[in-house]
Order: C-alpha cells, then sequence, then structure tokens
C-alpha cells in the first residue's frame, strides 16, 4: 500500500493516484469541517479537494505529513468560508450543535451541557492559533508536530501555546468541571 506522500507526488503525473487520498481523509476532513461549520460541510469538503488536487505541487514535506497538509488546506477553506459569512452578515458560530450520541452517553452529555457556554465563551476568548492547536488535536487527533504544522508554527511554539490554552480554559471551567472534559485536554 502507497503511503499518502507516494500518492501524492504520483498523483503529479496520474490523477487516479489521489482518489485514495480522498477516501482515506475524507471522513476526517468532514468532521473537520461539521464541527465548525455543520451546514456547510459537505460544500466545505468538496472545495477543500478541489484546492488540494489544484494545489498539490505546492506540498512540502519538510513541513510535515500529508495529513496535516490537508488539514491546512481545510483550514484555509474553512477562514474563507467565514470570511464570506461576515462580509454577508450572517452569524459566524464556533462550532455546531448537533449531536447524535447514543442512549449510554446521556450523563456525560448532561454534565458537557452544563459548562458548555462556558467552554465556548472561553475557547471564543483563547486567540486564535491557540483555539485552533486545541481543537485540531481534542477533536481532528492531531499530534502537536501535525497542528503545528497546519496553523504554520514551529512544534516548540505550538506545544507551549497549547499549554496555555489547556490552562485557560482549566481556569475557567475550575475544579467543579467534569472529569471527563478536563481529562481529554490533558
Amino acid at each position: 500500500m502507497a503511503t499518502d506522500e507516494e500518492l501524492l507526488a504520483r498523483s503529479g503525473y496520474d490523477a487516479s493516484a489521489f482518489e485514495p487520498l480522498v477516501e482515506r481523509h475524507s471522513r476526517a476532513l468532514h468532521g473537520y469541517f461539521a464541527r465548525r461549520a455543520p451546514g456547510a460541510a459537505d460544500d466545505l469538503l468538496a472545495e477543500a479537494w478541489l484546492r488540494a488536487y489544484a494545489g498539490r505541487g505546492t506540498y512540502d514535506a519538510a513541513r510535515g505529513p500529508v495529513r496535516a497538509w490537508l488539514f491546512g488546506v481545510a483550514r484555509n477553506v474553512l477562514a474563507a468560508h467565514w470570511r464570506g459569512q461576515e462580509r454577508s452578515g450572517a452569524p459566524v458560530a464556533l462550532a455546531g450543535e448537533t449531536s447524535s450520541d447514543p442512549w449510554h452517553a446521556v450523563d456525560r452529555r448532561l454534565d458537557a451541557a452544563a459548562v458548555a457556554p462556558l467552554m465556548r465563551r472561553t475557547l471564543a476568548e483563547l486567540p486564535t492559533v491557540e483555539r485552533e492547536l486545541l481543537l485540531l488535536i481534542a477533536w481532528e487527533q492531531l499530534s502537536p508536530t501535525e497542528a503545528a504544522a497546519v496553523v504554520g508554527v514551529p512544534a516548540g511554539t505550538a506545544r507551549s501555546r497549547l499549554h496555555r490554552a489547556r490552562t485557560r480554559l482549566r481556569a475557567a471551567l475550575g475544579p467543579s468541571a467534569p472529569l471527563s472534559l478536563t481529562g481529554d485536554l490533558a
């Protein structure tokens, strides 16, 4: 099985080599969009793949793996979407409110719902890069190094900003916050 890097390189002369990348990463990228712009996730995913295909020659392996590059493309697509929303006067949400959790998670959802407004407010108050690093790691399961490549900062800088973001979030949530919420961020 070819690596992402091999497929991306081969797609420069064989367009069909790009298809496995779409199959491997569409679910994760769609989740990224669905959590940030739920009503537009499908369109944003399509736009991200168009931009990734068009810009596949710009990938630089020295800056990180293909997966991180794809999330960087997705981040740029999302930023363009939000800029368009702001220009049109439409409200811009940090994340969607939809959920399809199974019933066995009701208690956890209730705990999370109790602190959700405070968490949303605290996340919104974080500097953009800190918030994006935190969400890329917590929601998208990227490593700190991959998240650093997505936002375009050195890995060490990402780690220190991530630490600051986690510290602010824990301080805002306080000792009564559900353990699962603060534990997930450790």
